[in-house]
């Protein structure tokens, strides 16, 4: 487990995450599993394509996810 990356789902955050934390958690997990903090020129569009694909996944994943107990967007 890669411990730079946050847990993004409420209420760890006292935001609601962002599209930036999302690409930051994409990014941290991108590196780790390739181990490449910065990919080599010729490696740069297939880590770039893995990081948009995961930061996308990320976000398909929170918005699905139901949290008991906290409120939904547009409750009061």
């Amino acid at each position: 487990m890669c411990r730079s990356i946050k847990t993004l789902r409420p209420p760890a955050l006292p935001h609601e995450a962002t599209g930036d934390d999302f690409h930051a958690a994409a990014l941290q997990y991108v590196r780790k599993v390739s181990g490449f903090r910065t990919p080599a020129a010729h490696n740069k569009e297939v880590f770039d394509r893995a990081v948009a694909a995961i930061e996308a996944a990320t976000a398909e994943l929170l918005e699905g996810l139901e949290v008991r107990g906290a409120a939904k967007p547009g409750d009061a």
